[in-house]
């Protein structure tokens, strides 16, 4: 099945699958079941076509998801590294954005460690 885009698995249960769309965490897909009364521990592939159709129309209606989603973060990374704020440095820079330390962690975000050419190890 198809919601928003985005497929989601058949076999899971429902409040689980919903978070499988860009967007929407497991508090918000608990609360989407909550708004359509329907059951949370319920199989994706017992929905009826009825509530297929009702949660489709309402995740669209309602919420900014997958590509309008991910298309409206680039956005906003891109004015942050135009108007040059930290963050925007940070986002250029590929660094962390959030304040993280860099002396001994952050590998992910700077990449594989790079030697320095010419700096020898001290020996004693």
């Amino acid at each position: 099945m198809r919601i928003a885009g985005a497929s989601i698995p058949n076999n899971k249960r429902l409040v689980i699958a919903l978070t499988y769309i860009y967007g929407i965490g497991l508090t918000l897909a608990k609360k989407i079941c909550a708004d359509l009364k329907i059951d949370e521990s319920v199989r994706v592939n017992a929905l009826s076509d009825a509530q297929i159709i009702d949660l489709r129309s309402f995740i669209e209606k309602t919420f900014e998801v997958e590509e309008v989603l991910r298309a409206k973060v680039q956005k906003d990374i891109r004015r942050k590294i135009a108007i040059k704020c930290y963050q925007g440095l940070r986002h250029r820079a590929r660094l962390p954005v959030r304040g993280q330390n860099t002396h001994s962690n952050a590998r992910t975000r700077k990449g594989k460690a790079v030697p320095i050419a010419g700096k020898k190890k001290v020996t004693k």
